[in-house]
C-alpha cells in the first residue's frame, strides 16, 4: 500500500475489506511516531480515543455499515476549531487548557461521515503570522507556513490522512504549498465556522488540506452546507460538491467541457523568483499543449486583472486587523503576555485603523467581489512568489491574500521541485460557489501535469 496514502485510495481499500480502520490507524500512528518529534505537527493527539474509534467503526463494517468514503479515515483538526473533549488552544499558552465543550459544526459533519478524529494540529499564535515551532518535513530549517502549519506538515508526512486548515489571508494554501499538500479553500460561507476562534469573520475561512484533488472534493462535499449557528453560513449552498446528481468521474482526463481557463501576466509574474517563474512558465506550456483541440470546448488565454488587484492585499490586511482587533482587544489589554510580536502588531494595526478607512476597503472589497464575477471561469496563478523560506517567518501571503478578500474558492496543488528539493505549487482560484467547475479544472491539471511525488528525506 502507498504511503501516505490518499483518502481516495484508502476509502476503496476499507470498502473492499482489504483493511480496517484500525490498521490504517495504526500506519497514521506508526508515522507520527517517525517524525514528530522532529516536525512537531501536534498541539494535542488523542491515541487511545482514535482507537477506540477506529474499533468502533471497524465494527461497523463487519456488520455492512458502510458510511462512505470517509469511514475509518484519520483526520487532524487544526487547534483553533473546537473538537469535544479536546483543548481548544489556539497556540497560546493561556488557553493551553481550555477543553471544548463540543465539537464545532464541520468537526459533528466529520464524525457523522465516519471520519476518525486524530488530535489538534499545530497553528501559529491565534491563527496570525507568528512563527511556530512546526518545521518544514522536506527541510527542518524552512517555514511549513502558517497558519496551518501543524495541519500541512501532518499531512505531508502521512501522520493522517487529511486535516482542517483556516485560512483568513494565505492561511490554507500557502502551508499546503511550502509542505507539498493539496488544499482547498472553499467559498466564503459555504464551510460554518461555529466553534472556531474567529480572527476576522468577514474573511475567515474553512478549508482542507489532503493528498489528492479528489481527496479535496470528499471532505468539502461532507462538511459544507448552511448552518444556522453561522451568520455567514444559513443560506450556503448545499448541493454536492461537483453540481447536482453529478459523481467525479475517475477517468483522469475528466470531462474537457470543464476544462477552459486563464493565466495572467499581471501581478504576479514580477514578483516570482526565478524558480517559480521558470516552473510555472514551463506548466502552462504543457497545460497548452494537451488543451482541447476544438476551440468550443477548452482552451488557456490570457486575462487581465481588475484595476485595483494591487491593492487587495493591503486592503484585505487593513480588514483583518481591524476586525482581529475588535475581538481580542479586551483580552490583549488584560493579558499581553499572551500574544507575540506578529498578532500584537496586526491587533495594534486594527486599533489604529479609522471607521473611514476601514469602510473604504470594505467597498474596495466589493467593487472586486463584483468585477470577479464575469472576468473568468478558472484562473491559475503561482500559489506563492517562491519555495519555503526560513523557519523565522510564515512566508508571504500577497498571492493568497486578494482571494480570502474576495472569498473566491480556492484549489492548490504541487507541480514542480525547486533545485534543492524543496515542493512549488499552482493555485486554481474559481467563481464564488462553483466548487464544483473548480475541481473539475484541478483535477484535469492534476492529471496533466503528472508530479512526481517523493520520499521524505528526514
Amino acid at each position: 500500500m502507498p504511503e501516505p496514502m490518499t483518502i481516495t485510495e484508502a476509502a476503496e481499500f476499507i470498502r473492499k475489506g482489504e483493511l480496517t480502520p484500525s490498521a490504517l490507524l495504526d500506519l497514521c500512528l506508526t508515522r507520527i511516531d517517525r517524525y514528530e518529534e522532529r516536525v512537531k505537527a501536534w498541539a494535542y493527539l488523542d491515541r487511545d480515543g482514535a482507537r477506540e474509534q477506529a474499533a468502533r467503526l471497524t465494527a461497523e463494517l463487519k456488520q455492512n455499515d458502510y458510511r462512505g468514503p470517509l469511514h475509518g479515515i484519520p483526520i487532524g483538526i487544526k487547534d483553533i476549531i473546537d473538537v469535544f473533549d479536546m483543548p481548544t488552544a489556539c497556540g497560546s499558552k493561556r488557553w493551553a487548557n481550555s477543553f471544548a465543550r463540543r465539537d464545532a459544526t464541520c468537526v459533528e459533519r466529520l464524525r457523522q461521515a465516519g471520519a476518525i478524529i486524530v488530535g489538534k494540529t499545530l497553528t501559529t499564535a491565534y491563527a496570525s503570522f507568528d512563527p511556530p515551532p512546526t518545521r518544514n518535513p522536506w527541510n527542518l530549517d524552512r517555514t511549513p507556513g502558517g497558519s496551518s502549519s501543524g495541519s500541512a506538515a501532518a499531512v505531508a508526512c502521512g501522520m493522517c490522512l487529511g486535516a482542517l486548515a483556516t485560512q483568513t489571508g494565505g492561511s490554507i494554501t500557502r502551508p499546503a504549498s511550502y509542505c507539498g499538500v493539496y488544499s482547498l479553500k472553499p467559498t466564503h460561507g459555504r464551510v460554518s465556522v461555529d466553534g472556531v476562534l474567529p480572527l476576522a469573520p468577514s474573511l475567515d475561512h474553512i478549508g482542507v488540506m489532503a493528498n489528492c484533488v479528489r481527496d479535496l472534493a470528499i471532505v468539502f462535499q461532507t462538511i459544507a452546507g448552511s448552518d444556522n449557528r453561522d451568520p455567514h453560513c444559513r443560506n450556503a449552498i448545499v448541493h454536492d460538491a461537483f453540481g447536482n446528481n453529478y459523481e467525479m468521474p475517475r477517468d483522469p482526463d475528466m470531462g474537457h467541457e470543464h476544462q477552459w481557463m486563464c493565466v495572467t501576466d499581471d501581478f504576479f509574474p514580477s514578483r516570482c523568483d526565478d524558480s517559480m517563474r521558470a516552473a510555472f512558465d514551463a506548466t502552462v506550456r504543457k497545460l497548452v499543449r494537451y488543451e482541447p483541440i476544438n476551440e468550443q470546448v477548452g482552451r488557456v488565454q490570457p486575462i487581465t486583472l481588475p484595476a485595483g488587484f494591487a491593492e487587495a492585499p493591503a486592503q484585505q490586511l487593513t480588514i483583518m486587523a481591524t476586525e482581529a482587533a475588535a475581538y481580542h482587544e479586551p483580552r490583549y489589554r488584560r493579558h499581553p503576555d499572551d500574544y507575540p510580536p506578529k498578532i500584537t502588531s496586526l491587533i495594534e494595526h486594527g486599533l489604529r485603523t479609522s471607521a473611514a478607512e476601514y469602510a473604504r476597503c470594505k467597498q474596495a472589497q466589493a467593487r472586486l467581489v463584483d468585477d470577479f464575477r464575469t472576468r473568468f471561469r478558472v484562473l491559475l496563478v503561482p500559489a506563492t512568489p517562491a519555495a519555503a523560506p526560513s523557519k523565522d517567518t510564515t512566508g508571504d501571503p500577497t498571492f493568497n491574500a486578494p482571494w480570502s478578500f474576495v472569498g473566491m474558492p480556492v484549489v492548490s496543488l504541487p507541480f514542480a521541485w525547486t533545485a534543492d528539493g524543496m515542493p512549488l505549487a499552482v493555485q486554481l482560484v474559481a467563481k464564488r460557489n462553483q466548487e464544483a467547475d473548480l475541481f473539475q479544472t484541478a483535477a484535469w491539471v492534476e492529471a496533466t501535469i503528472g508530479f512526481a511525488r517523493r520520499p521524505l528525506p528526514l
